[in-house]
């Protein structure tokens, strides 16, 4: 089966928006299946730089686009994005971007509350987006959300809206302390983003089995990355939806034997935005040059990325818990020029070496890594395509992340660029190139 889930093995920002794009040249549909726009996928594609938020990057290779129900949108930036995408002559129309009817509305009170808490605590804010994806999760769990298809009928959300806005108000004055919402400009506001999102919205389950049905490739593309899951992540430093393989099925309507593979992105270091616990982090002069020298900036909110070394632990976790067949390992050009590189292979923790990732915070906060490590390279390898032109030193890199995660590199970025990259083995017209 060609259908393939591409995610995120550490704390996101993995580069799954240039892989995604690299591959859909491969495929017929991209799915988005989780998420909002707290993420944001760069590619890089004729020297020209984008950026998106919600639209699956699969738009800038002329594909069928679809939204899952598994994420939360924010109309006005969905909006504003179709407006960027066709001032630069792509056009989204009905026949190459769809929206579940399912999918939860992001409404100006889930930003006012996401704010205001992360002001009240203060320090120990947890370090979210301020984008309202939570508080929109929220209300889906407690069944006090707004979907797509209540948003495009003009009665049904003009009917619910008053009822949620008395309770939030309540909340947003009295405990939050900030001025109300007013309930009026939400309204009007809003049945004009449904009135211009209608002609998108579609069953995306019942789109999305037509297509397999037709025996077209399927490519499930995840936000964030493994260890930023609500359930399996390193809570509560995570984000507020399940970012592992399995909700590709949840998150776009489809049944799980409908998954057909699993490549997990690796960057060649580690990094993590915002707080949380990070056994393998650099606070010195190296991994200050590494967050240079990779540009390594949120796509989404500009924050400095925090930089470690490879972490095997955390990639054996995510192994474990998307099934992983394959990965494709990105920026590896940014280690070039460093005497040495380590890779962590383990953890110590009370003089005991483990092998696995506590999911107790106090005792991740403990875990020192230990290490192996491997001369580094000085050449520039952006230029390189074929895998056998690498450098002695970076092919016992990978190969030695090959033996410790017992499964292949597919893929190896060398550079932002949509052509920087080597095809070791692509996973749906599978032909060697080494």
């Amino acid at each position: 089966m060609p259908n393939l889930v591409i995610a995120g093995t550490q704390w996101g920002d993995e580069g799954k928006g240039k892989i995604v794009d690299l591959l859909a040249q491969e495929t017929d549909i991209v799915v988005r299946f989780q998420g909002g726009n707290n993420a944001g996928h760069t590619m890089v594609v004729n020297n020209e730089q984008f950026i998106f938020h919600l639209i699956p990057s699969g738009i800038l290779q002329n594909k069928k686009c679809v939204i899952g129900n598994g994420l939360v949108i924010d109309p006005g930036v969905l909006l504003s994005e179709i407006d960027t995408l066709k001032s630069k002559g792509i056009i989204l129309n009905t026949d190459n971007f769809f929206i579940s009817e399912k999918a939860h509305v992001i409404m100006p009170y889930h930003k006012t509350i996401d704010l205001g808490r992360e002001k009240l605590k203060g320090k120990e804010k947890i370090g979210t987006t301020g984008r309202g994806i939570g508080p929109c999760y929220e209300d889906k769990a407690s069944r006090k959300g707004i979907r797509i298809i209540d948003l495009i009928d003009p009665d049904v959300f003009s009917t619910i809206l008053p009822e949620i806005i008395e309770e939030k108000n309540f909340y947003i004055k009295n405990w939050l302390k900030l001025d109300p919402i007013d309930i009026e400009e939400i309204k009007n506001q809003y049945l004009e983003y449904g009135k211009q999102l209608a002609p998108f919205v579609v069953n995306v389950s019942t789109l999305l089995q037509k297509y397999i049905n037709e025996n077209k490739n399927v490519l499930f593309e995840g936000a964030q990355g493994t260890h930023l899951d609500i359930d399996h992540g390193t809570y509560p430093f995570v984000t507020s939806s399940n970012t592992v393989s399995g909700n590709a099925s949840c998150g776009s309507g489809i049944g799980p034997k409908d998954i057909g593979s699993v490549m997990g992105i690796v960057k060649a270091y580690t990094t993590r935005v915002g707080k949380g616990p990070f056994p393998t982090e650099l606070l010195d002069e190296t991994g200050d040059k590494i967050q240079k020298k990779g540009a390594e900036f949120g796509a989404t909110t500009g924050r400095k990325r925090r930089c470690g070394w490879l972490d095997i632990v955390l990639l054996k976790n995510a192994k474990l818990l998307n099934s992983l067949e394959s990965i494709a390992i990105t920026k590896l050009d940014v280690l070039s020029e460093l005497d040495k590189i380590k890779i962590c292979t383990a953890y110590e923790l009370d003089n005991k070496i483990i092998n696995h990732f506590p999911a107790s915070l106090k005792q991740l906060s403990k875990c020192k890594p230990v290490y192996e490590t491997f001369d580094g390279w000085s050449e520039d390898i952006s230029h390189i395509r074929n895998y056998n032109d690498l450098p002695n030193n970076t092919k016992l890199y990978l190969n030695r992340i090959e033996q410790l995660l017992e499964i292949p590199i597919n893929i190896v970025s060398v550079g932002p660029g949509r052509d920087e990259t080597i095809i070791i083995k692509n996973p749906f017209v599978l032909t060697k190139n080494i």
